[in-house]
């Protein structure tokens, strides 16, 4: 299922009206060239070209339609008509001639090895005339004019071959792209392809996917059989699952194409890497980059934008671009070794996915401050829970494993929660962020509870019941009196006692009311009793016997960092009354 729907996206993209958006033809694939080496028809090198331009702090060179590369572990293959420095001209850029000397002889038979017909091509037979008058030995004494040729020793980039006056390189010729398909297998098996149902050749070895963070970075494999263990029947490699070198090319060129940098359709959440694509051009397409993605600094309002968007095609029951019945596809990918793991694989209608993500954007909906986004990406939300706020920080699967919840409506993972409460616990804070991923957590895990519980309102609830809640409650109001009542404290309670009060109340909670009636005595007499009020308030919600409880769970230490959270933005929230003439409003907002 999976490698169909990527083969049918690479036919889709190959349909493209615009070619610009077209992904390489079969036999091909889009390759960084730093250098072209410039020649005339008799094989004379006119001169180097280099195609990079600035971009940011480095150099990016142009990308060119080359034929595909071939898969190179620790032995010597040559690409055709393209390679490093080392293959192409023979160069040792590491100190080890001989090697180097294999790899000019193996880029040079593979030219030879070419039909007869494509040998006679003009381009084909300068790059032959140029290999053929030169000399390893003295490549310094050939090419020291050239202004870039002690860059190309020092950091052996690609490098390919261009007829002096042309615009296409020598490799996208004709009569080069009629043979370009052949990956120079040695032996080839027939059989029924898997993925598109029809007699072909079969792949020994499929192209390797790259872009994969933390992968090998020569490419990893989906479909690999690289042990005996793995074999049956007596086949070998990829004749244990038969996909044809056609669709083999088509899969994994539209998974590179995805896993791109510059691409839009990927995000990159902890270990995991995840891609997303339609039947047919759809809006969600790229707004799911803006949706989950890492905040763009030069546009914040982006992923506003995007939300928006979703939210306005689920009111009106139709999206700008693309049906609300094309079928969507999300896949979730992690390296494992020198294979590629399948995290997740989701595929349904894209207006239920766009509810899926509206109920995800509504369930870490909070109160916060103003300076606060509105709405939190996936990243702001895993790193607040990570030590020291670093993105290197977030366990593993943990990434993966919340937006496999999004997309398909599960409960979060419990990991989360046990994290959240702990980083509170730890930092003695309960963050915007954290906060939203508690209630999230808290409310789905009541949805799909046989025993239903009260939900997390967005806003502070005066009214809920939960023990845990209310002393999260009563903590922040405790607070509060203490730093009214002593204004340039450096620390409040909440620095001490947090930790202790959130898990075990009993042990602290009688103290912190005793402190409490010290530090309303130096209050105003309007401020005390509208404080002991709002106290009262909450301690009516206990049960007299049991208060205040012995130990709360996890879950109730959630709603204690809840409780505690929405408290405080309450009391930080503006109203009409000074703050001389406090009201319980200021306790129900």
């Amino acid at each position: 299922m999976i490698l169909q729907a990527l083969d049918a996206y690479y036919r889709r993209k190959q349909a493209d009206p615009d070619p610009a958006k077209r992904l390489p033809p079969y036999g091909f694939e889009e390759k960084e060239i730093p250098f072209i080496l410039e020649i005339a028809h008799d094989g004379t090198l006119v001169q180097i070209s280099d195609t990079r331009s600035d971009s940011g702090k480095k150099k990016t060179a142009t990308r060119f339609l080359v034929p595909q590369a071939v898969k190179k572990t620790s032995g010597v293959a040559a690409n055709l008509l393209w390679d490093t420095a080392e293959y192409v001209l023979g160069v040792d850029t590491r100190g080890n001639p001989e090697r180097v000397a294999q790899q000019h002889e193996a880029f040079r038979a593979r030219i030879e090895a070419l039909p007869e017909a494509v040998k006679t091509d003009p381009g084909v037979a300068a790059v032959r005339a140029f290999l053929a008058r030169l000399d390893p030995d003295r490549l310094d004494e050939r090419f020291a004019s050239f202004p870039c040729w002690e860059e190309i020793k020092r950091i052996n980039p690609y490098l390919s071959f261009r007829l002096h006056g042309d615009v296409e390189l020598v490799c996208q010729r004709v009569a080069v792209t009629a043979v370009a398909g052949d990956v120079g297998e040695e032996e080839t098996q027939e059989g029924v392809c898997l993925v598109r149902g029809e007699p072909a050749d079969l792949a020994r070895l499929h192209p390797p996917i790259k872009g994969l963070r933390y992968a090998q970075t020569s490419g990893a494999n989906i479909v690999s059989f690289n042990l005996g263990a793995f074999n049956s029947w007596g086949k070998s490699q990829g004749a244990n699952a038969p996909v044809g070198k056609p669709a083999a090319f088509a899969y994994t060129t539209a998974l590179n194409h995805l896993l791109a940098e510059e691409s839009r359709q990927h995000v990159q959440v902890g270990d995991t890497a995840i891609v997303f694509w339609a039947e047919e051009p759809h809006e969600l397409e790229e707004r799911l980059t803006d949706l989950f993605g890492e905040p763009v600094r030069d546009d914040p309002d982006r992923q506003t934008e995007a939300v928006r968007a979703i939210y306005e095609a689920l009111q009106r029951g139709k999206f700008a671009v693309g049906e609300d019945d094309t079928r969507f596809y999300v896949l979730g990918l992690a390296p494992n070794a020198a294979r590629i793991a399948i995290r997740f694989f989701e595929s349904g209608t894209a207006m239920a996915l766009a509810q899926r993500i509206r109920q995800h954007f509504e369930d870490i909906s909070i109160v916060h401050g103003p300076n606060e986004p509105r709405y939190l990406s996936l990243f702001r939300l895993l790193v607040s829970l990570a030590v020291q706020h670093k993105a290197d920080n977030i366990p593993s699967r943990l990434g993966g494993e919340l937006i496999r919840a999004i997309f398909e409506g599960l409960p979060y993972p419990y990991g989360l929660l046990v994290l959240a409460v702990n980083r509170c616990r730890a930092e003695r804070e309960v963050t915007y962020p954290r906060a939203a991923l508690l209630r999230a957590i808290l409310n789905r895990f009541a949805r799909c509870s046989l025993s239903p519980t009260k939900e997390i309102a967005p806003m502070l609830d005066p009214d809920h019941p939960n023990p845990g809640y209310r002393l999260g409650r009563l903590f922040a109001v405790l607070e509060r009196i203490q730093e009214e009542a002593s204004p340039k404290l450096n620390a409040t309670i909440r620095e001490r006692y947090y930790g202790a009060a959130s898990s075990t109340p009993a042990a602290v909670f009688p103290t912190l009311l005793r402190l409490a009636t010290h530090h309303l005595a130096k209050l105003s007499e309007v401020k005390a009793r509208w404080y002991e009020r709002v106290i009262g308030e909450i301690m009516d919600g206990f049960d007299p016997s049991g208060f205040p409880p012995r130990i709360l769970p996890l879950a109730d230490q959630a709603r204690f960092a809840l409780g505690y959270y929405q408290q405080r933005q309450a009391f930080f929230t503006k109203t009409a009354k000074e703050p001389s003439e406090p009201t319980t409003a200021l306790a129900e907002e």
